[in-house]
Formats: structure tokens, C-alpha cells, sequence
């Protein structure tokens, strides 16, 4: 990590992960979590063992927030304050509906990655208080749009999204299932188009092995770059 200006003008300067910072970082917390806890690491993380890591990582959570005035589609809050607990606001929405546990899944670790990344900035402004503009708020609003993926500029959106992803589906893990895929694809590059029948593969194998909803799935392997919308040829080949 470094520090870099921040052009979105909330930061006096803000953290820069490399997206394989996040990765190592978001397996190593995982790893160390789960094998503390059942001696073992196995996968998919359970939704009750996302919520325990949040409140391990020092936040208070709130799982059946009423989050209607945020707007329909705000899914997540988190807020910092200096010198007290984060706290995490999930909509009651996704812990109280089973077939939002996908959506639930991925708003928890969104969120933790808030937690994780960028709750030290706030207690940063008491020690440094040049660290911070003074307009800069400590409320996160994750909408459903950006839970997953988020535009670049919005970094702060953009890394807890890399990050929601990287902690549900662990890059090293993520390796082993492609390569046994790809095994099968009778010669498969490295990268393949999202369109065609291994690509489609690769997604079915990442929902399987991680609970995770396809489109999940979909960015995940487009931004370890396993997958690719580039126009391709008919059999998935990319150039």
C-alpha cells in the first residue's frame, strides 16, 4: 500500500492496494479466521461466520437495519466515527429473505472490507487532522449496483468491492477450480470469452464452490482476468 493524492477531494491523501495487495491481504484474513475457528479452511465461508469477522474486526453490526429512507436500492451502511466502533447497517431486506442470502453474502463482506481498509483513516484524523478534509464524511452508502463492482475513480468503493470479492472467493482458491476447468477445455488459453461454454463453466464452478450468485462470480473472474469480454472466436480463444 501507499499513499496517494486523493482527487475526489475527501482525503487530504488516501491508501492505494494493488489488486494483488487486497488479494493476499483478503486470503490471509479468511484463512487465519476460519482455520482459528475449526482448525481447518474450507469454503464457501458461512454467512453466520461473515458476520462474526465484522464484529471480530472491532465494528458493531446491525443486521435488520431500516434502511427504506437511504433509498431502494442502499443495501449497506457503514459509519465511522473517531474514537468509537464502526458501525455496519445491513438491510433487513437480505438477512430476513433466503433468497437474498447471495446478496446478504456479499453486502457483509463489502462492508467489512469498509471496515478493514478504511476505518484507520478516521482515527487517523484526531492524530493527523491534515489527513482528512473537513467535509469528509464517515458514512458509507454501499447501493446494490456497487457491491460487487464499482467505477475505478470511486476508490473507496472500488477496493471494498475488489475486497467483498476477494474474501468470498480467495484467489489462490479461485486458481485451483480454474485450472481443473480449464483442464477440461482441450487446450483453453489463459483468458476466455465471457460468452462462450467454458467461461460459462467457470462461472457454474465459482457459484458452486463459493455460494455465490453468478454475477459474483462473472467479476470475479473478469477481474483476476480468467475472463474477458473482448470479441473473441467461437471457441472462447482470446488474443
Amino acid at each position: 500500500m501507499e499513499w496517494v493524492s486523493d482527487k475526489s477531494g475527501r482525503f487530504g491523501r488516501r491508501p492505494h492496494y494493488l489488486p494483488e495487495e487486497l488479494d493476499a491481504e483478503c486470503e490471509g484474513i479468511v484463512s487465519e479466521f476460519l482455520h482459528k475457528r475449526y482448525g481447518d479452511v474450507r469454503f464457501p465461508i458461512s454467512t453466520d461466520d461473515l458476520t462474526v469477522m465484522i464484529e471480530q474486526e472491532g465494528a458493531d453490526v446491525d443486521l435488520y437495519a431500516d434502511l427504506s429512507e437511504e433509498g431502494p436500492d442502499v443495501e449497506g451502511v457503514t459509519e465511522f466515527v473517531p474514537g468509537q466502533r464502526p458501525l455496519v447497517k445491513i438491510a433487513k431486506r437480505l438477512s430476513e429473505d433466503s433468497r437474498m442470502e447471495n446478496r446478504f453474502r456479499t453486502t457483509l463482506t463489502h462492508e467489512f472490507s469498509h471496515v478493514h481498509f478504511h476505518g484507520f483513516l478516521w482515527e487517523l484524523q484526531q492524530a493527523t487532522p491534515d489527513m482528512l478534509r473537513t467535509d469528509s464524511s464517515g458514512r458509507r452508502v454501499c447501493k446494490r449496483d456497487t457491491i460487487v463492482t464499482a467505477a475505478a475513480y470511486d476508490w473507496m468503493e472500488w477496493q471494498a468491492g475488489y475486497g467483498c470479492g476477494a474474501l468470498l472467493m480467495p484467489r489462490s482458491v479461485m486458481r485451483e477450480i480454474v485450472s481443473d476447468i480449464m483442464g477440461k477445455g482441450g487446450g483453453y488459453r489463459a483468458k476466455v470469452a465471457v460468452h462462450s461454454e467454458v467461461a460459462q463453466d467457470l462461472i457454474e464452478g465459482i457459484v458452486q464452490r463459493f455460494s455465490v450468485s453468478n454475477d459474483a462470480a462473472h467479476v470475479r473472474l473478469l477481474k483476476l482476468g480468467y475472463i474477458t469480454d473482448v470479441a473473441t472466436d467461437q471457441k472462447g480463444f482470446w488474443d
